[in-house]
C-alpha cells in the first residue's frame, strides 16, 4: 500500500472516530488516488486537484466544487505529515463550482403522492412496498436517507409509536414520534414484508427483494427513474429533484405551517433543528434562505413588527 492511500485510510478513520459519516469523501478519494497514480504524483499539487475535480467535464459546476472540497480536506490533513503537499485555494474554480449552494427542490404534497404511487407500479412487489414506505418515512419525517436505510426493526417501537434514529451524524441518536397513520403504515408494510419474505439475514426494518438491506447508491437510481415516471422537472433556480430534497422539504414545511398559523417560528426552528437531528439550530437556517415562501412569510411578520413598534 502506497504511503497516500495508507494516510488516506488513516484520514477517513480518524475523521469518522469523531462522528462524521464521510461517504462521499470515503469514495472520491480512492478516485483521487487513482488519478494521481496514474500520472505519476507522488504528493497533492493545486494543478493535480483542480485537473481531477474538473474531469467530468460535462458535469455540475457544483460538483466540481464538491469533488475539490474532498481533496482540500485531506490536504489540510496530509500537510502535517507532508509539508510539500499543496492545499488547493478556496478560490481557485469558478464562483459558481465552488460553493455556491443551489437551491434545493421543494416537493409538494402531490409530489409526494404521484413518487408512492409511481412506486407502487413497481413490478417486484416487495422492492415496489420498501420504496414507497421510504419515500413515505421520508416524508413525514425528515430524516436523512441513510438514518432510513441504517434503520433495523427493533428500532421501531409501534406500540409507543416512536423510532429510535441510532449513531448518527456526530454519533447522536434520537427519538422520533410517528403519526397514527404512519405507524399504520409500517404496520401493513412489516406484514406484506413478512408474508412475501418471511425469513431475512438482516436486522433491517426496509428490505430488498432478497431480503437484503438497502443499497443507497441502488434507491437513488431507483428514484431518478421514478422522477422520470412522473415527469418531475426542477423549477427554475432549482436543480435537478433529489431524493434527500424531501428532508428539505420536510422542513420548509414545517416552517411554514408556523408561519400559517400563527406560531412561533424560533421556537418552531429550534424543536426543528432537535428533530432532524442539527447538532445546532444554526445549522437549520439554511431552509429559511432556501425558500422563498418561507422568506416572503418572515420579511411580512417583520414588517408587522416593525409597524406595530413604531405606533
Amino acid at each position: 500500500m502506497s504511503s497516500l492511500r495508507q494516510a488516506t485510510e488513516d484520514y477517513l478513520r480518524i475523521r469518522r472516530a469523531l462522528g462524521f459519516k464521510l461517504e462521499t469523501a470515503g469514495r472520491l478519494l480512492p478516485q483521487f488516488l487513482d488519478y494521481l497514480e496514474s500520472v505519476g504524483a507522488e504528493t497533492i499539487t493545486t494543478e493535480h486537484a483542480v485537473r481531477w475535480a474538473t474531469l467530468p467535464s460535462a458535469a455540475n459546476p457544483v460538483w466540481w466544487g464538491m469533488r475539490l472540497t474532498v481533496v482540500r480536506g485531506f490536504a489540510r490533513y496530509l500537510q502535517t505529515i507532508d509539508p510539500t503537499t499543496e492545499l488547493p485555494p478556496v478560490g481557485v474554480l469558478p464562483a459558481n463550482a465552488a460553493g455556491r449552494r443551489p437551491a434545493p427542490y421543494v416537493y409538494s404534497d402531490a409530489d409526494i403522492a404521484a413518487l408512492i404511487t409511481a412506486a407502487g407500479r413497481w413490478r417486484a412487489r416487495l422492492a415496489s412496498a420498501t420504496l414507497q414506505t421510504l419515500i413515505g418515512l421520508l416524508a413525514v419525517t425528515g430524516m436523512r436517507i441513510g438514518e432510513a436505510i441504517r434503520l433495523d426493526r427493533s428500532d421501531v417501537d409501534l406500540e409507543h409509536a416512536r423510532l429510535v434514529v441510532r449513531k448518527s451524524k456526530f454519533g447522536k441518536s434520537r427519538q422520533l414520534p410517528l403519526h397514527p397513520s404512519t405507524v399504520e403504515a409500517l404496520r401493513a408494510y412489516l406484514r406484506q414484508r413478512d408474508e412475501l419474505r418471511p425469513r431475512v439475514e438482516t436486522p433491517a426494518l426496509l428490505v430488498t427483494e432478497r431480503g437484503k438491506r438497502l443499497d443507497r447508491h441502488h434507491v437513488e437510481w431507483q428514484f431518478r427513474l421514478l422522477r422520470k415516471r412522473i415527469r418531475l422537472t426542477p423549477r427554475p433556480g432549482s436543480r435537478p429533484p433529489r431524493l434527500h430534497d424531501i428532508r428539505h422539504s420536510f422542513a420548509v414545511h414545517t416552517m411554514l405551517d408556523s408561519y400559517r398559523t400563527g406560531g412561533d417560528p424560533t421556537a418552531c426552528l429550534a424543536q426543528l433543528a432537535t428533530y432532524l437531528g442539527h447538532a445546532d439550530p444554526a445549522a437549520s437556517y439554511w431552509y429559511l434562505s432556501a425558500a422563498p415562501d418561507l422568506l416572503s412569510l418572515a420579511a411580512a411578520r417583520l414588517e408587522r413588527h416593525v409597524l406595530e413598534v413604531s405606533r
